[in-house]
């Protein structure tokens, strides 16, 4: 699925736009890295990729920087983005984003309606290839009764009292524990307080709970309404997790403080590379007369080099990116997740790369598919 070297910017340098420049690169694009602080940029000193000192937040600059630019992504923090999608429409800019935020995807869903050029959000891990999962498995019934969806970016080895560890954004963090959670219940959309639907989750003999975050849905719940009773979209942890975090946002009210919130995840959970994602699809329905359940488990494992939620996050955007300079996506206008197929989506590099690094009894599931992708 190669496809002719394009210039393509990447915003943010922090721990997943750096392995986002750094596949696009490996493809054989003209990427340029853009990051407010230079001593982030020093970071990807040696990359096979260009960096510039620029903040996203002046659209000014902006707008001088993308005016070349083929394709641009955004890994900045959610909250800078709706004035980077509208940057890029005004520029003929291609646009991808990591973004979380339901509100940030609204807006660009709005003005996507008469863009010119394609504005793809919520790419990545959850929201983003956890959607792509999702649909695919509604696909798998005759009629769908109930789809979960249930993911985790944890620490491998939990040492403190959060047993938790950031592995990416600590505003989308914050953002997704504090914000309004999309599901679909008894047939339509509707919304439910971020942590709550405490569930327990058992994994592969560990124990996890589950509970409502903001985002990871996507736009699922609107795509699928009708076509299922009951879809969630819920965040693992591991056990006593919630509860700290009901006590700081709820109790304390750390959700109308969030720079002290986010000081206190920064002293209290720092980023590890020993980092676990956990991806768990599970759906039921009819199929040939009788009611079935089918499931999708993953699990990655993060090395030295590349924490687990850098490799399913960059590779889950790079992958959107890949497909829509193949053709296999809307060539203008609001992209969503589910608009890639599981099938195509796994004949991408960065795709084939989830599949292969995939480690579960569950991986087989997807590595058939690939394999009869490519037989095809």
């Amino acid at each position: 699925m190669a496809s002719p070297s394009k210039h393509i910017a990447v915003l943010g340098a922090g721990q997943i736009g750096a392995v986002i420049a750094g596949m696009l690169a490996e493809q054989g694009h003209q990427v340029t890295l853009a990051d407010a602080s230079p001593a982030q940029l020093a970071l990807s000193a040696g990359q096979a990729f260009a960096t510039k000192i620029m903040n996203a937040a002046d659209l000014t600059a902006l707008r001088a920087f993308l005016a070349d630019q083929d394709i641009v992504v955004s890994a900045c923090p959610y909250f800078l983005n709706q004035g980077v999608a509208r940057v890029a429409v005004e520029t003929g800019t291609h646009y991808f984003d990591l973004t979380e935020d339901v509100a940030t995807t609204a807006y660009v869903k709005e003005i996507g309606a008469a863009a010119e050029v394609a504005l793809a959000p919520q790419c990545g891990l959850a929201p983003g290839f956890i959607c792509v999962l999702g649909a695919d498995m509604a696909t798998r019934f005759d009629a769908v009764k109930t789809i979960k969806m249930r993911v985790g970016a944890l620490p491998l080895c939990p040492t403190n009292v959060l047993r938790y560890n950031v592995t990416w954004s600590v505003d989308g963090l914050i953002n997704e524990y504090c914000n309004p959670c999309e599901m679909v219940f008894d047939g339509k959309p509707m919304l439910a307080p971020a942590l709550d639907g405490v569930e327990s989750v058992m994994i592969d003999g560990v124990a996890y709970e589950a509970f409502n975050t903001s985002g990871g849905l996507g736009t699922l719940a609107e795509t699928l309404a009708g076509k299922v009773r009951d879809m969630s979209y819920k965040t693992l942890r591991y056990p006593g997790h919630v509860e700290i975090m009901k006590l700081l946002l709820h109790g304390l009210e750390l959700s109308h403080d969030k720079e002290t919130m986010r000081r206190i995840l920064d002293r209290a959970a720092p980023f590890t590379r020993k980092d676990v994602v956990v991806i768990f699809v599970t759906g039921v329905g009819e199929r040939g007369g009788r009611m079935e359940e089918d499931s999708i488990v993953l699990r990655y494992d993060g090395k030295p080099e590349l924490g687990a939620i850098q490799l399913t996050t960059a590779a889950g955007c790079v992958a959107m990116v890949e497909l829509f300079l193949a053709g296999k996506l809307p060539a203008k206008g609001f992209v969503r997740q589910e608009d890639a197929s599981l099938s195509d989506f796994l004949s991408t590099r960065a795709g084939a790369r989830l599949a292969k690094e995939a480690r579960n009894s569950e991986t087989n599931d997807i590595s058939e598919k690939l394999a009869a992708k490519r037989a095809a």
